[in-house]
């Protein structure tokens, strides 16, 4: 073998050793394509910011948001986990701010610690109370209990649905999209989370349109479950026509300084619900058919959420 022709051979296996290396090293990763990029943040109740965003990722501006809980839905803990990098309620500089301020400059500590509300499943609030029921025959004094249940399902883009029904939540769970009919009732709008405290607004359309207002603490079991919410006031109340043009709009912003016991339209006073305040229970939607609250009330006459 002569010496040009081991100096070409070598220059070969060398050549495609890099090549090779490189193909190991250079993986495909969408995910960077998402970095840089702002996507809507949902401003805090209250804000001063609350203003319509016009910088919307391209990712939302080409997926609803129904088709994106689908998509992330299939991904594995950890593509997940690198594709929430894209999602941001602050910019960077506010993100390092609140970083180094409350969670000791520790990323994981605050993946844990920092309140956020889950969209992979519902926020159901079981309730139940005492009927009396018509007297026959020998019992003279009967009594029923009554079970129903309050649904939330928010997406993160600042909407959510509601849902007030006796149904279980494994039937419910089929109608809580954005694809719902009419006849379903179930009813969307907009929310804003600040700190623990999410603050959420839908508008009931009819002849007297009535506003819907809710105020709830998100908490959970374990450190970064979020799987609690304590209901802290409920009210409806009227709103005048001219101040909305329909379901869509953001009730929220409208009703942002009202007082809890404000009203604008004379024939629909405020209300300041007392009763159905029971906690809501996050359950996934992998659960759903399994949970519970499924259960009747002959066999789970009461709930403690915990």
């Amino acid at each position: 073998m002569t010496s040009d022709y081991a100096l070409k051979l070598a220059a070969e296996l060398e050549s495609a050793s890099r090549l090779r290396t490189a193909q190991f090293l250079v993986t495909q990763r969408p995910w960077l394509d998402l970095y840089g990029i702002n996507v809507r943040p949902v401003a805090p109740f209250g804000s001063a910011s609350r203003k319509p965003f016009v910088d919307e990722a391209l990712i939302h501006r080409s997926l609803p948001d129904e088709l994106l809980f689908e998509i992330f839905s299939r991904m594995t803990p950890y593509t997940l986990g690198r594709a929430s990098c894209a999602w941001q309620l602050n910019g960077v500089a506010e993100n390092y701010k609140i970083l180094q301020s409350n969670y000791d400059g520790s990323w994981r500590k605050m993946w844990l610690l920092r309140p956020r509300l889950r969209s992979d499943g519902l926020y159901v609030s079981r309730n139940t109370y005492i009927r009396a029921g018509v007297a026959e025959w020998k019992i003279t004094n009967p009594v029923h209990i009554v079970c129903y249940f309050r649904y939330l399902r928010f997406y993160p883009s600042g909407r959510f649905l509601y849902k007030n029904s006796s149904q279980k939540v494994k039937d419910v769970a089929k109608c809580m999209n954005f694809r719902t009919s009419k006849v379903d009732c179930v009813f969307s709008g907009r929310y804003g989370l600040s700190e623990d405290k999410v603050e959420a607004a839908l508008l009931y359309p009819g002849l007297r349109p009535t506003v819907w207002r809710i105020r709830l603490r998100l908490r959970g079991t374990t450190a970064g479950a979020n799987n609690r919410m304590d209901l802290l006031s409920l009210v409806t109340s009227g709103v005048n026509d001219n101040e909305v043009s329909g379901p869509d709009e953001d009730i929220l912003g409208l009703v942002e300084g009202w007082q809890e016991d404000e009203t604008h339209n004379p024939d629909v006073p405020a209300v300041s619900h007392k009763k159905g305040l029971t906690p809501f229970v996050f359950v996934p939607f992998d659960e759903v058919e399994t949970s519970v609250l499924n259960l009747p009330v002959d066999k789970m006459d009461y709930f403690v959420p915990g």
